[in-house]
């Protein structure tokens, strides 16, 4: 880790990063960026604070802008060269095949299937599943993907620089990680670019949501009245979309029992909070007397406290269906004749609730204790479902009737076909539609300041900050081998 006692505040880590610029250390100042961000967004008592760094985007930017000295006359085309219309770039840090922003470019691709489709990866965050990608995108003949060699962040940025130089792409979506400097410096200005930052690190700090040059796009109600309202920043609203897969072909509770489905990896759920998802699960069921499916891959931990859990209180095994991963969450919702869609908590997923509403299925969500960003539910229809506190979930789950379930999956498939449809990207990409207008906000949302207090307090205990600082020695020595 960089960071040291010289740097303890943004100020300290300016005026050190900008010495290194006028020592030209141009890669020691990626770094140090790097992992002040990377330190932020691994410590729990900055969990769901959604923010940018003007300070930190501008170090980013001049770093970018000197590079840019050293390689734009060797790589760029003459003067009057224009760029090529028809190529879009996507700058990303790493494809993943559960990464959000993977869906998001998948949906951009389909919605101007003729142009051709290029992914820049600095894959500073691990190598990208280049292989996932294109299989999933299986048709699209235009898309290409890129992976940045092995080597330092600043030779990771010249090579994305000079890609960008040489394609001239007529438009360019930036969609880094929270940390990645190299991908937020490499966009300057006299590139001359129609580029844009999409914000999908959308809980925590992020480098790119101030660069001035580039178009600010929030994808969901609570980010974009979020950077508007609260941090100023002039954006455009841009919905989630996904590919309409169907509606539900299969009866409500068949048996009379609950068939509940949650999706979400490890880091969503295995996060500090006071709640705990692998003790509310084995309530749920026993309770139920049903079906739970989980999506997404836990740690072997996180299920060994979910059997255990089903095992003191009698719960057969089988009712409890792990899956790691699936190509789609909305065709495994109708697979396993889902009833009820529980959110994962305490991170939502705002791409996971359009499939689930699209797929016509009721949704409850979780209003998080101390963060509007965190419960998505001010994207959901009217009327939807949402719990603080586990016997709120646990009466309405042993209430519910076929007709409750039949309206509210109703009133779900209504408003992805309002919102969220494909049809409405095609309409805003290919065909350079208006632009909606976002979602106002539902209803009124209260921190519960004693739960948020208790939470706080408990993160300072020594186990806590022993756990923080095993977790970021095993991140920084994943880093070593992508540098290798």
């Amino acid at each position: 880790m960089v960071m040291g006692s010289s740097m303890h505040s943004v100020l300290s880590l300016s005026e050190h990063v900008s010495g290194m610029l006028a020592r030209r250390e141009l890669d020691g100042g990626l770094r140090v960026i790097s992992d002040f961000v990377e330190r932020i967004f691994t410590e729990p008592l900055c969990t769901a604070q959604v923010f940018g760094s003007r300070t930190l985007d501008e170090l980013c930017q001049r770093i970018g802008a000197l590079n840019l000295e050293e390689i734009g006359s060797d790589v760029a085309g003459p003067p009057t060269a224009g760029n090529e219309p028809g190529v879009i770039v996507y700058i990303v840090t790493r494809i993943q095949r559960s990464g959000g922003h993977t869906r998001v470019i998948e949906d951009f691709i389909r919605a101007r299937p003729t142009a051709r489709h290029i992914i820049l990866s600095t894959d500073l965050c691990g190598r990208s599943d280049a292989d996932h990608m294109s299989s999933g995108m299986a048709g699209q003949a235009n898309l290409t993907i890129e992976q940045a060699p092995k080597g330092s962040y600043l030779q990771r940025l010249s090579w994305l620089q000079t890609r960008l130089l040489k394609m001239r792409p007529g438009k360019v979506y930036l969609l880094n990680h929270h940390q990645d400097s190299v991908a937020v410096a490499a966009i300057q200005p006299e590139m001359g670019l129609d580029a844009s930052f999409c914000h999908h690190g959308d809980h925590h700090l992020c480098l790119g949501m101030y660069v001035p040059h580039l178009r600010h796009i929030d994808f969901h109600p609570m980010g974009f009245h979020n950077c508007r309202n609260v941090l100023g920043i002039a954006n455009v609203y841009i919905p989630l979309t996904a590919e309409d897969k169907g509606v539900r072909a299969y009866p409500f509770m068949p048996d009379g029992r609950l068939t509940t489905c949650t999706a979400g990896r490890s880091n969503k759920i295995e996060i500090p909070y006071f709640l705990s998802y692998t003790e509310l699960l084995p309530r749920l069921l026993s309770i139920t007397g049903g079906r739970h499916i989980h999506i997404g891959r836990l740690t072997p931990w996180a299920l060994f406290k979910i059997r255990k859990g089903l095992k003191l209180l009698g719960v057969g095994m089988d009712r409890f269906v792990y899956i790691p991963w699936v190509p789609s969450v909305w065709k495994a919702l109708h697979d396993h004749k889902v009833d009820l869609y529980i959110a994962s908590f305490p991170y939502g997923g705002a791409l996971t609730s359009v499939e689930v509403m699209g797929a016509g299925i009721p949704i409850a969500l979780h209003r998080h204790a101390f963060s509007r960003m965190m419960g998505g539910t001010d994207m959901v229809y009217d009327g939807a479902f949402s719990w603080r506190y586990p016997d709120e979930l646990l009466d309405y789950c042993t209430s519910l009737t076929v007709d409750a379930l039949e309206e509210a999956g109703r009133l779900g498939r209504e408003r992805y076909e309002a919102f969220h449809h494909p049809a409405i990207l095609r309409g805003i990409i290919e065909n350079d539609a208006p632009l909606p207008e976002a979602c106002g906000m539902q209803g009124d949302f209260a921190i519960e300041y004693d739960e948020w207090a208790a939470w706080m307090a408990n993160q300072v205990s020594a186990r806590r900050v022993l756990a923080r600082a095993v977790y970021r020695i095993f991140r920084r020595v994943r880093t070593w081998r992508i540098f290798d």
